[in-house]
């Protein structure tokens, strides 16, 4: 994995995002998910904010470390990491509201264009997979 954890501030990049409601919306996601992990904030590789992490084996048998959830504000949108991937969310997806996904991740133009409770939903659900 190129991406690991870092020791860069998670405030200090949120605060350079130029976009003033993108800059919003990136801090009510990352408060969100901090409470709901009951996990600090910290930054993975220069531009994820990840919360939690956990040993994940890949196919190759290699053991790596990597976060529970997170996002990154991308400049087109936000994508939201969900490493338990969406299989089993067709309900929850259909109640969101705008969105994309691909196997791990959930793209999001804005906050506004979704429920943020069905989201936060999502992401509470998400963690089930991690209490083994």
């Amino acid at each position: 994995m190129k991406t690991k954890l870092t020791d860069l501030s998670v405030g200090a990049f949120l605060k350079k995002i130029v976009d003033e409601q993108k800059r919003m919306d990136a801090f009510a996601i990352s408060e969100s998910m901090k409470k709901i992990t009951k996990s600090e904030a910290r930054m993975w590789g220069p531009s994820i904010v990840g919360f939690g992490d956990s040993s994940y084996k890949l196919a190759t048998g290699k053991e790596i470390q990597w976060l529970k959830v997170g996002f990154s504000p991308r400049k087109s949108n936000f994508s939201l990491y969900i490493p338990s991937g969406f299989s089993k969310y067709a309900e929850l997806l259909g109640k969101l509201g705008k969105h994309k996904t691909s196997k791990a991740c959930l793209y999001i133009n804005k906050l506004e264009d979704v429920d943020f409770s069905v989201l936060k939903e999502m992401i509470k659900h998400s963690l089930t997979c991690f209490a083994k």
